[in-house]
């Protein structure tokens, strides 16, 4: 399949639900790098590389998120893979 990269800006009910915690368990269980970020505008931002199929199930639970947040919409942007990420980390 190769390796792609996805930005994600997830919205609804996202900040003070654990969704950066649990996406950092996610990234890390497929072996994804890249970063998660809260925005003051009350979204999460998420850059996510890869291997594809596990990329789209990381994107599979992107569109869902943890037990309680309420993802009400996902932009996505798929790019090449850029391999500037060795890790996934939860940006500030």
């Amino acid at each position: 399949m190769g390796l792609k990269q996805i930005h994600l800006v997830v919205r609804g009910r996202v900040q003070g639900v654990f969704f950066r915690a649990t996406a950092l368990r996610e990234a890390r269980q497929h072996g994804l790098n890249g970063w998660v970020r809260n925005h003051p505008d009350g979204s999460v931002e998420m850059v996510v590389e890869g291997e594809e199929g596990n990329v789209k199930d990381f994107l599979s639970w992107a569109q869902t998120g943890p037990t309680t947040a309420r993802v009400d919409d996902v932009q996505v942007r798929w790019h090449s893979h850029s391999a500037e990420y060795s890790k996934f980390t939860i940006l500030p």
